[in-house]
């Protein structure tokens, strides 16, 4: 008999920055294990994009895709967002917050206020607006799922990521919050922290191959992860068999913070 615990199927899931990287790795698996996808980032002809690759490859399967672009930074926007997935394809099932930005790298002493400001705004406060803007409807049926994509930066001090370590800590600590929050409407609510993955977010890190082999020497593994092997514990979370799983951070280095 075949396993049920990772099916998705039916299940709605809104997931942040899915048109490329991590996201979109996360919204290709989340399909293919059946369940309805909403790829959101700004530019919409590029979801439109994602979303019918998706479709292409589900067709005559469960899963699907459709392409709602949303500016992350606009309370607005997201209601917005939130209110077509429902309208498109019925009540929310899985959050995944995915979008972030970092546009300073360097000392803390010399990020612009303007900066600072953006990174808080886009990786926190945005996470925290769009939490509460599905959490009653989870409250409601007793049964949710919400996934924040934080970082190993929140985890260690940085010299040069200062700014984007602190909101990926605050992120931690905002899952923490809302499971102890809502676990006892049966409302889970898990971090998932990459280290380096092959994405245009981390390109500076990886493109030079003297700089990636430097970066990743001492690591268990010796090398990069890819964006689909941070896809399986997004689909464990979101699925039944993640069920008892609550407030946890799940780090996904290749064993990098581990040495």
């Amino acid at each position: 008999m075949a396993s049920t615990l990772f099916d998705m199927s039916g299940k709605v899931v809104l997931i942040t920055g899915s048109s490329k990287g991590i996201g979109r790795a996360i919204a290709q698996e989340m399909a293919r294990a059946g369940a309805r996808v909403v790829i959101s980032s700004r530019k919409g002809d590029v979801c439109d994009a994602v979303a019918a690759a998706i479709n292409a490859e589900c067709e005559g399967q469960p899963g699907e895709a459709c392409a709602i672009p949303a500016h992350i930074g606009d309370k607005a926007a997201l209601e917005l967002l939130v209110a077509q997935t429902r309208e498109q394809l019925g009540p929310i099932d899985v959050l995944v917050c995915n979008a972030a930005v970092n546009p300073y790298f360097g000392p803390s002493k010399d990020i612009p206020d303007s900066a600072f400001q953006k990174i808080l705004n886009i990786n926190i406060l945005s996470n925290h607006w769009l939490c509460h803007m599905v959490l009653p409807e989870m409250v409601e049926r007793k049964d949710g799922s919400i996934i924040i994509v934080s970082s190993v930066g929140g985890l260690k001090g940085s010299t040069d990521l200062g700014g984007y370590a602190i909101s990926k800590a605050a992120d931690v600590q905002l899952v923490r919050n809302l499971a102890a929050e809502y676990g006892p409407h049966n409302v889970r609510v898990n971090a998932v922290s990459p280290g380096l993955v092959r994405t245009d977010f981390a390109r500076a890190l990886w493109e030079n191959p003297e700089t990636l082999t430097k970066r990743t020497e001492n690591d268990p593994l010796r090398r990069i992860g890819e964006p689909d092997e941070l896809a399986g514990i997004a689909v464990y979370l979101g699925s039944k068999a993640g069920s008892f799983t609550t407030g946890q951070n799940f780090v996904i280095d290749g064993g990098a913070t581990s040495v």
